[in-house]
């Protein structure tokens, strides 16, 4: 059994008649992330998420995840990742990912968890959200001058849902794929969870010593939400394309720290929200 994919019996209704039938649904499970690091006088061990993915690339999503929210600098600061305890998953140790840092390296959970409570969907103003990205140091793109043609752009749709093998499969997972300016999509990762997807994406640019992402462009399909637009400036890709609609706040976003924003991208069409520069006609 695929561990993306599950394959379940159900009732089909079609034209009125009932009849037994299977189907294949995506796997979802939680995955904690938990971080060993130095604090200045112990050894400590610190539970730093919970997150409900698709299992699959979990190292990728911890890294891309812990590199997101500016807690690895590189994928130097690691010692060791590895699942927690044995590798039995009966037991649920596969659902459970240690990142070991390595002696000496900072970690403020402090402001971890008010970046946390800034950049979440809990009512806290635009304002506030944009400020804790400052607070974090996060520099403009202003100076990265990698551009995308429009009919490079137009294809990729195509080129996404041919390699969503397990969308195909259930219908029910999101995408995330890091593309180069020609058009070729060099990583792409599913998961029940869109942030999910692009924090495997990441984290494999990551574990490959390619961050910042300064030469590629990153594709979602689905809506561009300001989590995925943080997530890309701190990758460093200038550009951001959504097979959905973005935010308001994804928009604010993007023109303040000057990264490509496009939305509603189809085999034809586009919008371009903010760094209209970067796209040739």
């Amino acid at each position: 059994m695929s561990h993306d994919s599950q394959e379940i019996q159900i009732s089909r209704c079609s034209a009125g008649v009932i009849s037994a039938a299977s189907d294949s649904v995506a796997v979802e499970e939680p995955l904690e992330i938990r971080l060993d690091y130095d604090d200045g006088a112990a050894r400590r061990s610190q539970s730093i998420s919970i997150t409900m993915r698709t299992p699959g690339d979990d190292f990728a999503l911890a890294l891309g995840f812990l590199y997101g929210e500016s807690i690895l600098q590189g994928r130097d600061d690691v010692a060791e990742i590895d699942y927690c305890g044995q590798a039995n998953e009966a037991a649920g140790s596969r659902n459970v990912v240690r990142v070991e840092l390595k002696p000496g390296i900072a970690v403020d959970l402090d402001r971890l968890q008010r970046h946390f409570y800034t950049s979440s969907s809990c009512g806290v103003c635009g304002k506030a959200s944009l400020e804790a990205l400052q607070v974090l140091g996060q520099q403009p793109l202003t100076n990265v001058t990698t551009t995308f043609a429009a009919d490079v752009l137009t294809r990729l749709p195509q080129l996404l849902r041919e390699q969503q093998q397990v969308f195909g499969a259930t219908g029910g997972l999101h995408a995330a794929a890091c593309f180069t300016p020609a058009g070729d999509i060099v990583s792409i990762r599913e998961d029940v969870g869109r942030h999910n997807a692009v924090d495997k994406v990441i984290g494999q640019l990551l574990d490959q010593g390619t961050l910042p992402a300064h030469g590629y462009g990153l594709l979602v399909s689905g809506r561009a939400s300001f989590e995925l637009m943080q997530k890309a400036l701190v990758a460093g890709f200038p550009l951001l394309a959504a097979i959905g609609a973005p935010s308001s706040l994804a928009v604010e976003l993007a023109s303040a720290y000057g990264l490509t924003l496009v939305g509603f991208l189809k085999a034809e069409k586009f919008n371009i929200y903010a760094g209209a520069h970067r796209i040739s006609a």
